[in-house]
């Protein structure tokens, strides 16, 4: 439902699953085409051209499904003005929102969780049409996940505090200020949960945001725009530029008004991102890739061990946590391997919209194409791919098959290098050699996360406290609870979200210094 203020009819709307989306960008309370405000003060980093050529003043991008690559809708395309607009309407909201009682703050995050509620079915059809993931998993967790997302974060601002301490008398008091407005950018697995991952701590801080969602699927940020509108979040709290990371996002993360910037996507963008707010000193928190490792040892449940292999093509292996990189003890390679094939055979591959599918297809035609020909490198090197192996020819379009490679070196592409797509790696390590386990395990750049399957609980303490990542998960894959910090090690991230942790970010830590003496006393 779009707000009652706005016209039946929009220049720039589309109808998905059964939605009516406005495709506009939101700035400032309003619905824009265009803008013509000024883009930031300070020049942006030279961008190459994007590849459909230059934004014009009320240019589009089309917005396809990876379900079936029909278009499902024009998107405003925005570039320095819209940028400079956006940042122009949440610097002017930042004094009000910052000034707003922590408990009002919370109270509006709570009323915008109560419309995620309302509409989790909207959004839910909305966001399968629009990257592809189950329709089950966006209802039963996806969609839960961005209620809760804004739900936690109101709940923990209320709860923040630091205990005073003294010094020689003196007494030190902790606070946290809101730090101003805040750039997020955010990816297309994930991309409304991972959109409030960042949103609701960045609000209930007392910033304002300027939200720029990946353009493959920009959808569900629009839908939840008028979320906050309808809750009665205040006009420029909230801002959603649609567009390309080269034209849009640029000039974004370069604006000398912004003060944090979080991304999550991949390192070259995280490097620039990095160049650009390096000239204004803004502090940046970046979750980027992963090549994660899944350790599988001789003593472990060997049904569970080959459970957790198989969730690793969950979301069709789009998943940065993913354990792609699966380190067997030799002498139960075989039983492992058996049990992880019998389960990949079990797997429903096809529309993610049936309640039966257990893996739909990857999110655009040029990403398949790059998850092929990392796999078709790999076995042109002498992998073997003992499943799978290439596109998926009876589904077509974007499915992939399931594939895991054999005989694959540690300092091989398809071993260093973050995929993002449905295919594993196995490889094995000596009996007891927990000394290869470990350096085969840490042998990448990266380190978002690992994951253990063994029945030696002394054992699994020793391993994991030498792994090198943001996250270890024993005999378990993606718990995740919001009170935990999450971040990656190396090339992997900066910073962590989470609990505390993400108010540290968003916010200006202040330390007030109060001496014993010098008060005037008044009887």
């Amino acid at each position: 439902m779009v707000p009652p203020e706005f016209p039946h009819t929009f220049p720039h709307t589309a109808t998905v699953a059964g939605v009516r989306v406005d495709t506009r960008h939101w700035i400032g309370g309003t619905r824009l085409t265009a803008a013509t405000a000024p883009g930031p003060t300070t020049a942006s980093p030279p961008a190459a051209p994007h590849p459909a050529g230059p934004a014009a003043a009320t240019a589009t991008f089309t917005d396809f499904s990876p379900l079936d690559g029909t278009p499902l809708a024009e998107i405003a395309r925005g570039g320095a003005a819209e940028a400079g607009a956006a940042v122009a309407a949440a610097r002017a909201a930042f004094p009000g929102w910052a000034a707003t009682p922590p408990a009002e703050r919370a109270r509006l995050l709570h009323a915008v969780a109560d419309r995620v509620e309302a509409r989790a079915e909207e959004l839910a059809r909305v966001e399968t049409a629009d990257n592809g993931a189950l329709l089950r998993s966006h209802r039963r967790g996806v969609l839960p996940r961005v209620a809760h997302n804004l739900r936690y974060f109101a709940d923990r601002l209320l709860a923040l505090a630091h205990d005073d301490f003294t010094t020689r008398g003196h007494t030190n008091r902790v606070s946290r200020d809101p730090a101003g407005p805040t750039v997020l950018i955010t990816p297309w697995n994930a991309p409304l949960m991972l959109a409030t991952w960042k949103i609701a701590p960045a609000l209930a801080a007392g910033n304002t945001v300027v939200l720029k969602p990946a353009e493959w699927t920009p959808l569900t940020a629009s839908l939840f725009a008028d979320l906050t509108h309808e809750a009665g979040l205040p006009p420029g709290v909230l801002n959603v530029v649609q567009g390309y990371g080269d034209e849009a996002g640029a000039p974004l993360t370069a604006h000398p008004d912004v003060r944090r910037i979080s991304f999550t996507g991949s390192v070259p963008t995280a490097r620039r991102i990095a160049a650009s707010a390096a000239a204004h000193l803004v502090p940046c928190s970046f979750e980027l890739g992963g090549k994660s490792p899944l350790l599988v040892l001789a003593d472990a449940d060997l049904d569970l061990a080959a459970d957790l292999a198989v969730e690793q093509y969950d979301n069709a292996g789009q998943v940065c946590l993913a354990a792609t990189r699966i380190l067997v003890e030799e002498s139960v390679r075989d039983a492992f391997l058996d049990r992880f094939l019998d389960r990949v055979a079990e797997l429903r591959l096809g529309d993610p919209r049936d309640g039966a599918t257990d893996m739909g297809p990857n999110i655009h035609p040029r990403h398949v194409d790059r998850v092929d020909a990392f796999v078709r490198r790999a076995l042109a090197e002498g992998a073997r791919a003992v499943t799978g192996g290439g596109r998926n020819r009876a589904l077509g379009g974007n499915h992939y098959l399931p594939t895991l490679l054999t005989d694959v070196a540690q300092d091989s592409e398809i071993v260093q290098e973050e995929v993002f797509g449905p295919v594993l790696t196995l490889q094995t390590f000596p009996d007891g050699d927990d000394d290869t386990a470990v350096r085969l395990a840490n042998g990448t750049r990266f380190g978002l996360a690992a994951t253990l399957a063994t029945g030696d609980r002394e054992r699994a303490d020793r391993i994991a406290a030498r792994l090198v990542a943001g996250t270890v998960w024993v005999n378990c894959f993606f718990v995740r609870d919001l009170s935990a910090p999450f971040g990656g090690s190396r090339d992997s991230g900066v910073g962590r979200e989470g609990g505390d942790w993400s108010f540290d970010f968003y916010c200006d830590l202040k330390n007030t210094v109060t001496a014993p003496k010098g008060w005037a006393h008044r009887g």
